[in-house]
């Protein structure tokens, strides 16, 4: 292809950032084509399971419910702290989310596939199998990519490929990622019937649940999830790079001590594993993301911008890749100028992307606390063992039962600094 042939927007990845703007742009009326090096879109993608649907529903109205591809309405939030063989959980579910949906789980293979096509629908031309190599730049700004196959030209290129972008660095708009800003995230996909995961988890129709793990893989600072898929369960952990080099076994061996705890192995007992990927995530927050994600000729957007939200426990970042997608489709359609359309793009995520991020920027801070995942999930136990433990001997009073736990787990002055520290963060 050459420079007189070139396309409105060359979109580089193929995932939920990607194919939602895609999507916007080509409804526009705008030539876009996509590059994929996957042989199918979604094939390289992995996440925990769960996306906040609010910006889908911006792109595709309510009848988006009745045709996308989502497993479950996640209608129980349970978060449970776990010590040996001991859990506590905190449980909230709320029915009324089957009437107004925050969140599905989903299946990035079923569901990335299904977003593809509804953005071909729309006009857009889709390449899998196709590496970039590199940019094209000419007079300082950036007006096209190279391929395995060829050279492609745009009047914009959007960099949507993923956490370690190469597209992002190559610009000189990112630098080499840095350990502190990355968890290693690993997804077990566990098939099981139906009618088991409705029975285990409490669930009747398509009702769904988010169980979010902390202190479940000991000495290791990160967070660990199940997720309910109509008929499987997606196991994932992401942890911190630092603390898994301190341990003495492997990151597999860590995955299926995991597994086994007694809090986690009756939920998936006697499935069939299907799929199972590790993957670098960005965890980094706010203060990591790319705050002027564009230059001349180039706009970066989702994982690739840094754009998740570390919630400690868990991390968010489906619903920003969209959003972001879905913002940087807006400034090229309000602002067709490759020279000036970035700031146009800068103003779309101030809207509620950087605000929402800067909310939840603390976060990080706080779940490196080592004493979280070791500590207060033992603290929490203790107290719940004594309240449910009887021998015959005369118990002691709750508010001993806690200065006596406060004082064996981490003691007084360490509790303070933690929740000063936490006060501060958040």
């Amino acid at each position: 292809m050459s420079e007189n042939e070139q396309v409105d927007v060359i979109i580089v990845g193929g995932g939920l950032a990607g194919l939602s703007c895609a999507y916007m742009l080509a409804k526009a009326g705008k030539e876009v084509v996509v590059i994929e090096r996957g042989t199918s879109c979604g094939e390289k993608n992995m996440t925990g399971g769960r996306v906040y649907i609010y910006p889908l529903l911006e792109m595709f109205g309510k009848d988006l419910l009745k045709e996308a591809p989502f497993e479950r309405v996640i209608v129980k939030e349970q978060i449970v702290m776990v010590n040996g063989k001991a859990s506590t959980t905190i449980d909230y579910t709320d029915y009324g989310f089957e009437d107004v949906p925050q969140s599905y789980s989903l299946l990035h293979a079923v569901f990335d596939p299904w977003l593809a096509e509804q953005a071909e629908n729309a006009g857009a031309m889709i390449a899998n199998g196709v590496l970039v190599e590199d940019l094209i730049e000419k007079d300082g700004k950036i007006v096209g990519v190279k391929t395995n196959e060829d050279e492609m030209y745009a009047d914009l290129v959007i960099a949507a490929d993923g956490v370690n972008s190469f597209m992002a660095q190559k610009a000189g708009i990112r630098d080499d990622l840095k350990l502190k800003e990355l968890g290693i995230g690993v997804k077990e996909v566990i098939e099981l019937p139906e009618a088991t995961i409705a029975e285990r988890f409490g669930l009747s129709g398509n009702e769904g649940a988010a169980r979010l793990y902390v202190g479940a893989v000991p000495g290791v600072s990160g967070g660990c999830s199940l997720y309910t898929n109509r008929n499987s369960i997606s196991v994932g952990m992401v942890l911190n790079p630092k603390s898994i080099s301190e341990q003495k076994e492997s990151l597999h061996e860590l995955m299926q001590d995991f597994k086994m705890n007694p809090a986690v192995q009756p939920f998936i007992e006697g499935g069939k594993t299907v799929e199972y990927s590790a993957h670098l995530v960005s965890e980094g927050g706010y203060h990591d993301a790319l705050k002027t994600p564009y230059r001349a000729g180039l706009l970066v957007i989702g994982d690739a911008a840094g754009f998740v939200i570390n919630m400690g426990n868990t991390i968010r970042g489906c619903d920003l890749a969209i959003a972001s997608g879905m913002a940087a489709a807006k400034a090229y359609i309000t602002d067709s100028n490759s020279d000036t359309v970035g700031p146009m793009y800068k103003k779309e995520l101030e809207k509620v992307i950087f605000p929402t991020m800067k909310i939840y920027a603390g976060f990080p801070k706080v779940m490196e606390l080592q004493r979280m995942y070791t500590a207060y999930p033992m603290l929490a136990n203790k107290i719940m063992e004594s309240l449910f433990s009887v021998d015959g001997t005369i118990p002691e009073k709750m508010p001993k039962v806690i200065m006596k736990t406060i004082k064996q787990g981490c003691g007084f002055s360490a509790l303070i600094a933690d929740g000063w520290k936490a006060v501060k963060s958040l």
